[in-house]
C-alpha cells in the first residue's frame, strides 16, 4: 500500500471521511446507548461520579425493598391485633350474657365459650407472621428496619407475646374454670297405715277426745312412737306422750304425729280414718310397755312396715316426704330456681326423675332394687321441698332424728362465672386487655406511619441521585440527532468531493 500514490486532494478527501466516519459512530453510539458518557474514557470525571452516585442510589433501593417488607410485617401484626380485639369483644359479650342470667348451668356454658374464644385469640397470634417474622410472639421477633447505607439510621420495634393469654406482660387473661359437678343419692322410703277410730256413735272426728275410741284400752293410756329397729322402745318417745285421760282431741294427735320427724298424719272426719305415714318402720305403742311385742292398743292395723320404693310406678305420697300439694323445686348455687313441680295423688317416681331430667346439666336415675334416686349435677344444686307455702320438713327425713328440707348437691369445683363478684373481675380484665391491645396497635401504627414516611424520602432520594448521574452521563438526543445528520451531510458532501479528486486524476487517461 505505501508503494500507491494518492494526490493530495484525494488524500485530503479520505481523511475527511475518515474523521466524519468515526464522529458518526461516536453519535451513533450514544443515541443507541442513551449517554454521553460509556466509559472513563468519554469523560473520567464524569463517568467516576456519575457511578458513585447510581452505586448509592442502588443501596438505598436495597433498603427500600427491607423498608417495604417491614411495612408488610407490621401490617401482618396490626391485622393480628385488629383480630384479636373483637375476639376479645366477643369474650367481654360473654361475660355480660353470664352476668344476665343467674343460672349456674348457663354461666359454665359462657364460661367454656370464654375459653375457646382465649384459644383462638393464642391462636391468631401465632398466625400473624410474615416471612417467619410475627411481631406478636414474643422474645426473638423484634424489627430492625434500617434507614440508610452505614446503617447508623434506623427502627428498631419490640414484639410483644399475646400467644399465650395468661402472660402478666401480656393480655393476662387467664382460662376460667369451667366447673366440675357433682353427685348426691337418697332413699326413697316409706308407707302408710289406716286406723279407723269409733266410738259407742260411730265414727270419731277431729274434735272428738281420744277417750271416745273403743280401741283405746285405758283412760290412763299414754301413747309413743316407736322405732321397729330399737330395742328400748322407751327411747324412741318422740314429741311427748299424748296422754289420753287428759283430754286429748284427735286432731291433738294428728298434729302431734306430724310434729314427728318422717311422720305425716290425715284425718278424715267423716270415715274416722286415721293415715299414719312413715319413711321408717314404726309401731304406736303404750309408754312404758317394754318389748316390742307389746299388744298395740290403738287398733291392730297402728304399726307402719316402711320399706324402699321399689319400682318408678311407686306414687310419692306414699311415704311421708311428700303430701299432695307438695311443690318440688330445683335451685342451684345462686337460688336460680330450675323449675317446680307440685305432687299430687297420681304423682310418681318416674314424674319425679322425668322431672330432674328436664333440665340440662341434670342427670337422675332411679335403682328399683335399692329405692336409691342418683342425681348428678354440672353445679351445685338443691332439690327442696315445700308444703303449703313453708318448708317440707319431712322431705328426706331418713329416720325419727332427723329433718331435711331438701337434698344438697354440692359441685367439685365451681366455675369461675358462677357469681356476679367473678364475673365482674374477668371483665375488669378484660378492659385492660382491650386498653393493652389498643395502645399496642397505636404504637404499630405509630412505626408503620415512620416507616412509611422513610419510604417516601428514599424514594426522592433515589430519583435525585440517578437524576444527577444522569445529568453527567445521559445524552442529548435531540442534539445527537442533529450531529448525525450533519455528519450525514458532511459524509455525502466528501464523498462527492472525494468523487471530483478523482475525476481529475482521471483527465490523463483522455490523452491515450
Amino acid at each position: 500500500m505505501s508503494d500507491i500514490t494518492l494526490s493530495a486532494a484525494v488524500r485530503q478527501n479520505l481523511l475527511t471521511l475518515q474523521t466524519t466516519a468515526d464522529f458518526m459512530s461516536g453519535v451513533q453510539n450514544k443515541l443507541a446507548t442513551g449517554k454521553k458518557v460509556n466509559s472513563a474514557l468519554d469523560n473520567p470525571n464524569s463517568f467516576f461520579t456519575a457511578s458513585g452516585l447510581n452505586a448509592r442510589a442502588s443501596d438505598l433501593g436495597t433498603l427500600l425493598d427491607d423498608m417495604g417488607q417491614s411495612v408488610q410485617t407490621i401490617k401482618a401484626a396490626d391485622k393480628g391485633i385488629t383480630t384479636i380485639t373483637e375476639l376479645v369483644k366477643s369474650a367481654k359479650a360473654k361475660a355480660n350474657q353470664a352476668l344476665q342470667t343467674q343460672s349456674q348451668y348457663e354461666r359454665k356454658q359462657f364460661a367454656a365459650q370464654y375459653n375457646d374464644l382465649l384459644s383462638q385469640i393464642e391462636a391468631v397470634a401465632k398466625d400473624s407472621s410474615y416471612k417467619g417474622k410475627n411481631l406478636l410472639a414474643g422474645a426473638g421477633n423484634d424489627l430492625t428496619t434500617i434507614f440508610n447505607e452505614d446503617s447508623t439510621s434506623k427502627l428498631t420495634m419490640e414484639a410483644v407475646d399475646f400467644t399465650e393469654t395468661s402472660l402478666s406482660n401480656g393480655l393476662n387473661l387467664s382460662d376460667l374454670v369451667e366447673g366440675q359437678g357433682g353427685a348426691t343419692a337418697f332413699n326413697l322410703t316409706g308407707s302408710k297405715t289406716t286406723i279407723t277410730l269409733t266410738g259407742t256413735d260411730g265414727a270419731l272426728n277431729s274434735s272428738s277426745k281420744l277417750a271416745e275410741a273403743s280401741a283405746i284400752a285405758s283412760l290412763s293410756t299414754s301413747l309413743e312412737f316407736v322405732d321397729r329397729s330399737e330395742s328400748t322402745p322407751s327411747a324412741q318417745l318422740i314429741g311427748g306422750a299424748p296422754t289420753v285421760n287428759g283430754g286429748q282431741t284427735v286432731q291433738e294427735l294428728v298434729n302431734t304425729l306430724n310434729d314427728l320427724n318422717g311422720v305425716r298424719a290425715e284425718f278424715d272426719d267423716k270415715t274416722g280414718e286415721l293415715t299414719i305415714y312413715s319413711n321408717e318402720d314404726m309401731l304406736i305403742s303404750e309408754v312404758g310397755v317394754g318389748g316390742l311385742s307389746t299388744p298395740v292398743t290403738i287398733g291392730t292395723a297402728a304399726s307402719v312396715n316402711a320399706s324402699h320404693f321399689n319400682t318408678t310406678s311407686a306414687k310419692l305420697v306414699d311415704s311421708a316426704s311428700f303430701a299432695v300439694g307438695d311443690t318440688l323445686s330445683l335451685t342451684d348455687g345462686n337460688n336460680y330456681e330450675l323449675g317446680s313441680l307440685e305432687v299430687d295423688a297420681d304423682t310418681t317416681v318416674d314424674d319425679l326423675v322425668n322431672f330432674v331430667n328436664d333440665f340440662q346439666g341434670v342427670d337422675a336415675s332411679f335403682n328399683n332394687s335399692t329405692g336409691r334416686l342418683s342425681i348428678l349435677s354440672e353445679t351445685d344444686l338443691t332439690l327442696g321441698s315445700n308444703r303449703g307455702g313453708g318448708t317440707n320438713t319431712d322431705f328426706n327425713a331418713t329416720d325419727f332424728g332427723a329433718n331435711n328440707t331438701g337434698v344438697v348437691l354440692s359441685a367439685l369445683e365451681d366455675s369461675s362465672f358462677a357469681t356476679d363478684n367473678d364475673i365482674n373481675r374477668v371483665v375488669d380484665r378484660l378492659n385492660n386487655a382491650l386498653s393493652t391491645l389498643r395502645f399496642q396497635a397505636s404504637e404499630f401504627g405509630t412505626n408503620l406511619s415512620t416507616i412509611q414516611h422513610r419510604q417516601d424520602y428514599t424514594t426522592a432520594m433515589i430519583n435525585t441521585l440517578q437524576e444527577g448521574a444522569g445529568e453527567l452521563t445521559l445524552a442529548d438526543t435531540n442534539m445527537e440527532g442533529a450531529n448525525l445528520l450533519a455528519l450525514q451531510t458532511r459524509q455525502q458532501l466528501a464523498s462527492t468531493s472525494l468523487s471530483f479528486a478523482s475525476q481529475a486524476d482521471q483527465t490523463v487517461l483522455s490523452l491515450f
